[in-house]
């Protein structure tokens, strides 16, 4: 008990004895300035001074904009540009996405890997709808005959959706011989029509060409996009007359008729039809001789 009571006064010797700081003239000697101090007082103002620094940098890092130059730390401006950036680049996403699948189809149709629905002339459904048994659909005898009425005065009705009925005229794209015919079986979506070099070949029905432009295998090509869900290919022509995004009418040219491409056997047009995804035999609407 006795040392540890002379260590405890020997410490507070320590810190409160008197102590003078004195700065000299190196030279002369000349007393300049003195302080008489304690380790006490010392360590006070070292503290306060410590908890000072500390308090205004807390301030500057929490309301000044003086936080922007501290690493770690960024500024509203900052925040709100990079938020409106993720949001651009989230829109620029789902547009590349979009478009991917776009080509995709185009990539489909023009190689002609696509499913195939049976279509005739008087509709053309493309619909998942749950089956139902032949008595819940079966027409009557009064509904048959205005069936009948109605398909001798609008015989190119070719599509019907909950009730609803539009009606749409295909225009010859060309006239000719037909050497080889539409065949689901052996994957030939199309039909080939024999022709003179350079014969005209027009659109089937306004639209807008998605792609126009020379592909090894079917040569130059041309692709319109219509209405109602259609799709108009033209192939192995031997020059184009409308690019990528022009709009064209019914009956207006589109290229003139040749030999090119990898699979073409002669002068002739490849001539494809689909409808929402799905190849149409195009001489169920076209008469093409």
């Amino acid at each position: 008990m006795a040392e540890k009571r002379l260590k405890r006064q020997q410490l507070k010797k320590k810190l409160f004895t008197k102590n003078r700081l004195l700065i000299l003239n190196e030279d002369s000697f000349e007393e300049i300035f003195s302080l008489r101090l304690t380790l006490m007082n010392v360590f006070v103002v070292a503290t306060i001074g410590a908890v000072l620094i500390i308090t205004t940098t807390t301030f500057i890092i929490a309301f000044t904009p003086l936080r922007e130059f501290i690493p770690g730390y960024a500024s509203d401006q900052l925040k709100r540009d990079a938020t409106e950036l993720a949001l651009k680049s989230d829109s620029l996403n789902q547009a590349v996405k979009k478009n991917e699948a776009y080509i995709a189809s185009i990539k489909k149709i023009l190689t002609g890997d696509l499913e195939l629905a049976q279509f005739n002339k008087d509709s053309i459904y493309a619909s998942s709808v749950a089956p139902v048994s032949i008595e819940e659909i079966k027409p009557s005898e009064a509904d048959q005959q205005l069936r009948e009425e109605v398909a001798k005065e609008d015989k190119y009705n070719l599509f019907e959706k909950a009730q609803a009925k539009v009606s749409v005229v295909l225009f010859a794209p060309v006239k000719g011989v037909v050497t080889e015919k539409f065949n689901a079986k052996n994957k030939h979506y199309a039909i080939d029509v024999a022709l003179a070099k350079n014969t005209p070949i027009k659109a089937v029905l306004s639209g807008t060409v998605i792609f126009a432009d020379w592909t090894p295998s079917t040569g130059n090509v041309v692709i319109l996009r219509h209405n109602n869900g259609f799709i108009s290919a033209y192939k192995h022509a031997a020059s184009l007359t409308k690019s990528q995004g022009d709009v064209v009418r019914t009956g207006e040219v589109i290229a003139l008729a040749g030999s090119t491409g990898q699979e073409s056997t002669g002068v002739h047009l490849h001539f494809e039809l689909w409808k929402d995804g799905y190849a149409i035999d195009p001489e169920q609407f076209i008469s093409f001789e």
